[in-house]
């Protein structure tokens, strides 16, 4: 009985930092874009210097994911997200003091490689802590926390930055990021280090992180010519980086997680297709209601928090679900889902009422909810142990990259109907053209996604089956 209830509470509080882990990079990220005027303002930046202090965060996020998965698998997962939630903690204090705005994007910076080492290390102790039957049902919190933090943060810094001036939102997070690091050093017993003993590819790292710049990057200066250099010159290295890890002694990602864990492989094509397909979707329904529809940035705001309210209500939900059904046919089910309310955005124009784009909003955020907890769930229940860190490290990849592409689609063909001329009432013909191409290859990859996410078969006990022969 002891055992029990200590297995209850470790169970308790790993799920209780990794909901507040979780929540903290989505909620600062979405929460300073609200403050981005008033930065601007305080500190003289440019244009440049907004779109820096939004895009350093991810960037670097989506760099160094893979390798502190990697170095957290070899030398302890609770030791690396402690120290990206002290890291995170201590850089937004020092966000508080910057005088001009280099200091506060390279804080930025910083905090990406923070977020990588919370989000990683977050979903993997929770694997590691909660048995595979129960894992689905944790995983829908955490991701429900990710939902919360993306749908609290515009609120909160809105409120935050108009009474008490943009450093208050640093100022939140630093106090959020303090709970959870004391409640990881009081309640979260134990260490988990499957790998140890092993050794850190440190040049696989490097040819990793400079592959992943230049695909990120580039996809956000698309359609320009240093854009589409970058794109082959990332996707080149990251050949390089392929080829050398099947010949390291101690690979940073064991190729034979993609070419013999079926459910592994094709279930993180199914994420990187996913958020390929429907990422910049809120920031062209950001332009639509707007622009064509004329709401006020406000209203507009509250239209499209249905979205990611329905993705964090629903998302616990179907973790379970994912539980006691087959994860790979309930996350097929979600993007099936998502592909309805896609194709209802499809046929808005300038009559579409307030309440149809609420409603597909509603169905594009159920099925959000429907794909990302069950397919998190396949895909850490499709490794053995050994992977845990690493595995959570692909997946937030994929999305980072997904999510890269997805602007990039979006940016090349607004570029292509509208030009470089500023959105007004003249273009709104041509921005309903650019969305109607959008959604029509959102809907397409949704439907490849469908295929990607059935072709991995029966995910039930799928760790039991796909893992016997990885190291």
């Amino acid at each position: 009985m002891k055992t029990t209830d200590h297995e209850n509470r470790l169970k308790r509080s790993t799920l209780l930092v990794a909901v507040i882990a979780n929540f903290l990079s989505p909620y600062l990220g979405s929460a300073v874009n609200v403050a981005l005027p008033a930065i601007q303002e305080d500190l003289s930046a440019t244009a440049v210097h907004l779109t820096w202090t939004a895009a350093a965060f991810v960037l670097v996020n989506a760099m160094v994911a893979l390798p502190l998965g990697k170095a957290a698998d070899i030398w302890g997962r609770k030791r690396f997200l402690a120290g990206g939630i002290a890291l995170l903690t201590i850089s937004s204090a020092a966000c508080c003091l910057v005088r001009n705005p280099n200091m506060l994007i390279a804080l930025r910076a910083l905090q990406g490689v923070a977020g990588g080492a919370i989000s990683v290390n977050g979903v993997a102790i929770v694997t590691s802590v909660f048995p595979q039957e129960e894992r689905g049902g944790a995983f829908g919190f955490v991701i429900a926390a990710v939902y919360t933090g993306l749908s609290a943060g515009p609120f909160m810094g809105g409120i935050l930055t108009g009474y008490f001036g943009w450093q208050s939102i640093f100022i939140s997070a630093s106090f959020l990021g303090a709970v959870a690091f004391l409640w990881i050093v009081v309640g979260l017993k134990g260490e988990w280090a499957d790998a140890a003993g092993q050794q850190l590819d440190f040049k696989g790292c490097f040819l990793y992180m400079c592959g992943l710049f230049g695909i990120t990057y580039g996809a956000s200066n698309l359609p320009g010519t240093a854009g589409i250099a970058l794109l082959i010159m990332g996707f080149a290295v990251l050949a390089l980086f392929g080829k050398r890890q099947y010949t390291a002694a101690s690979p940073l990602l064991d190729m034979r997680l993609f070419a013999a864990n079926r459910v592994f492989a094709f279930s993180n094509l199914a994420a990187l297709i996913h958020y390929s397909s429907v990422f910049a979707v809120t920031m062209l329904m950001s332009l639509y209601l707007q622009f064509v529809k004329g709401l006020q940035p406000q209203a507009a705001g509250l239209v499209l928090l249905v979205q990611p309210v329905i993705q964090a209500a629903f998302s616990p939900i179907a973790g379970r679900l994912s539980d006691v059904r087959d994860a790979g046919r309930v996350a097929s089910a979600g993007m099936a889902v998502t592909a309805i309310g896609v194709t209802m955005l499809l046929f808005t124009d300038t009559g579409t009422p307030n309440f149809y784009i609420i409603f597909a909003l509603f169905v594009l955020g159920l099925g959000y909810a429907l794909f990302s907890s069950p397919n998190t769930n396949a895909i850490m229940n499709s490794v053995s142990k050994l992977h845990y860190g690493v595995a959570s490290s692909v997946t937030t990849t994929m999305r980072a990259v997904g999510m890269s592409m997805s602007m990039a689609v979006a940016t090349v063909t607004i570029s292509y109907f509208i030009g470089k001329a500023a959105i007004d009432q003249s273009s709104i013909p041509s921005l309903l053209q650019a969305m109607r191409v959008c959604f029509g290859i959102s809907i397409a990859l949704c439907c490849a996604g469908i295929t990607a996410s059935l072709a991995r078969g029966s995910t039930r006990n799928g760790r039991q089956k796909n893992s016997s022969h990885l190291l």
